[in-house]
């Protein structure tokens, strides 16, 4: 007569509870990579160049699918590969989209010849920046506090194309006494 130990039925139930841990601890990880690369990632800010909308060290939700549907709109704070070093991301304020005229004259940008009212910054733009047509597929981009960004105005980075953009910062969740949406 064939019997099974008790010994045996326990072996058997725990490799099928084992089997039953390791395919949902895979199906999380897949899921939770799943998310990070195509909705949302976390990141934190680092430097002074979004100051005084954003701190140094405050960590940001950064949603990445919106830009699936749609490209960036004007005064949404982005998230970019640095175009000399795709290694490095960049957190800027969108100014003006591919079609758009953009000027910097006597401290003030000028968008399609139009003033933009930049209550976000703390200090004007000291820099000037010629009247120039944004390509389409590209972005100009600032760091709201002017004095301290390597942004658009600059040849290392200049226009941002599009395909360089990695999501829009969408919520500031730490520190929690900072907790805030972003346009």
């Amino acid at each position: 007569m064939n019997s099974v130990s008790k010994e045996e039925k326990n072996k058997g139930s725990f490799g099928k509870e084992a089997k039953s841990w390791i395919l949902s601890i895979v199906s999380a990880v897949v899921v939770a990579l799943l998310i990070r690369t195509f909705i949302v990632e976390l990141y934190v800010v680092d430097g002074p160049s979004m100051q005084p909308t954003l701190q140094d060290g405050e960590r940001l939700v950064v949603n990445k699918f919106i830009y699936h549907w749609r490209d960036p709109l004007k005064g949404e704070i982005v998230i970019f590969r640095y175009p000399r070093d795709h290694s490095r991301d960049f957190i800027k304020r969108v100014i003006a989209v591919g079609g758009d005229t953009i000027e910097i004259k006597d401290g003030h940008v000028y968008v399609n010849d139009a003033l933009v009212n930049e209550d976000y910054i703390a200090e004007k733009t000291r820099t000037e920046y010629p009247k120039a047509t944004v390509p389409e597929g590209t972005l100009f981009v600032c760091g709201d506090n002017r004095r301290n960004s390597l942004d658009s105005r600059f040849p290392d980075v200049g226009f941002v194309p599009l395909e360089l953009v990695k999501g829009k910062a969408a919520l500031i969740f730490w520190p929690i006494d900072n907790i805030a949406s972003l346009p």
